[in-house]
């Protein structure tokens, strides 16, 4: 309990107090012995979880995220730093003992259980009255979509659905926070994004917050309302989905984001408030930042879905660069390009197949790409 909390009721109840966060990490760090040396799984982190939040820790395998949630659950400790949940130090206390349950990638359903016993088994086990628990387990499955399957054991039930009952067994116990370690990770692509609407939906309804852990973009772009982006134990950034794919902090994060075209040049002039770096014959990329200075060498990110593709060299105040096309793929709703530029860099031009199947180009001609200046982002040296 905060000071705040521990004064006056007029105090803990003033609208202006701020909302205690849901899940906090301070200073985290996780260190284990390995052949006799110190590895640092996870590095100081810290962030703070809002209540009602659809909150993921994204990053390649090894950077520290599901380490970060089995220290959220209890499953590990922090080596230095603090874990709240709610305001509360839990940093050392058990699993059992702290309102959050977790949802595996396993499932780890009750094999000789029906649906109904299974979500049912967290209640019982605390007692609950069987009235209360009839309520509870009806209403769970309702919102999980599996009224009229009580009945039905795990293997009869494809793994779409025995990772509902998962999630309704995790539910139903109302946690203050539900944490998923890669639940999704076990079913096929055309179910992985038909569960991904409806873990998002199912979040919204029972208005609790979620962390999720994934190692799959597409996931933790569709559902969350922000991401945090790890790498090597550390956070690289930390925003809502759209600033993260539009604004990378990072090349690390733009280039694991999606595919990301990565520019780097000088600052050859800057005029109305664009940063013109020089790129080849007659070449130049367009910044929209005026922060730069001549002289200044940045790197530049752009998206191969704002470059446009054209054999004529474009006009106007955009960016622009000449390359020759090395690789078309026809990849049913868009044609991917990789065009090679003096230098050797190579740059991905994504072409929409909007109105008909040609394509704008073949390998060896040579093109224009060229794109507006907002759309190229400075991440740094």
């Amino acid at each position: 309990m905060t000071k705040t909390q521990a004064g006056t009721g007029e105090a803990a109840a003033s609208p202006t107090a701020p909302e205690v966060p849901a899940i906090e990490l301070d200073g985290v760090v996780k260190e284990y012995l390995a052949q006799g040396e110190v590895v640092q799984a996870v590095k100081g982190v810290t962030l703070s979880i809002a209540e009602g939040e659809f909150f993921s820790l994204l990053g390649p395998s090894g950077c520290g995220k599901t380490t970060t949630m089995r220290m959220i659950a209890g499953f590990e400790d922090p080596s230095r730093g603090a874990v709240r949940l709610r305001g509360q130090d839990v940093t050392g206390v058990p699993p059992n003992k702290r309102d959050v349950n977790m949802v595996f990638q396993s499932y780890a359903l009750f094999p000789h259980m029906s649906v109904w016993e299974n979500v049912a088994f967290g209640l019982r086990r605390r007692k609950v009255a069987e009235a209360e628990i009839k309520r509870r387990v009806g209403e769970m499955l309702e919102i999980v979509d599996l009224a009229g399957r009580e009945k039905r054991r795990p293997r009869e039930m494809s793994g779409g659905q025995q990772q509902r009952v998962a999630l309704a067994r995790a539910l139903v116990n109302r946690p203050r926070a539900l944490l998923l370690d890669e639940p999704l990770g076990a079913l096929d692509l055309k179910l992985r994004q038909a569960m991904q609407i409806e873990l998002k939906r199912i979040q919204r309804e029972v208005g609790i917050t979620f962390v999720y852990v994934t190692h799959d973009q597409s996931e933790a772009l569709t559902m969350s309302d922000r991401i945090a982006v790890m790498n090597n134990g550390v956070i690289e950034q930390l925003a809502p989905p759209r600033e993260i794919y539009e604004r990378p902090a990072t090349a690390f994060v733009a280039g694991f984001i999606g595919t990301s075209n990565l520019l780097t040049g000088t600052v050859e002039r800057v005029a109305d408030g664009c940063a013109v770096l020089a790129a080849g014959e007659s070449g130049r990329v367009l910044v929209a930042d005026g922060a730069h200075r001549v002289g200044d060498r940045i790197v530049v990110t752009v998206r191969p879905e704002k470059i446009v593709i054209s054999t004529e060299e474009p006009a106007g105040e955009v960016s622009a660069v000449r390359g020759t096309v090395s690789e078309v793929v026809y990849l049913g709703t868009y044609n991917s390009y990789v065009v090679g530029l003096p230098g050797g860099t190579e740059v991905t031009v994504f072409q929409q197949n909007a109105h008909d199947s040609s394509t704008t180009a073949e390998r060896g001609d040579s093109v224009w790409l060229s794109w507006q200046p907002q759309h190229s982002y400075a991440i740094g040296s």
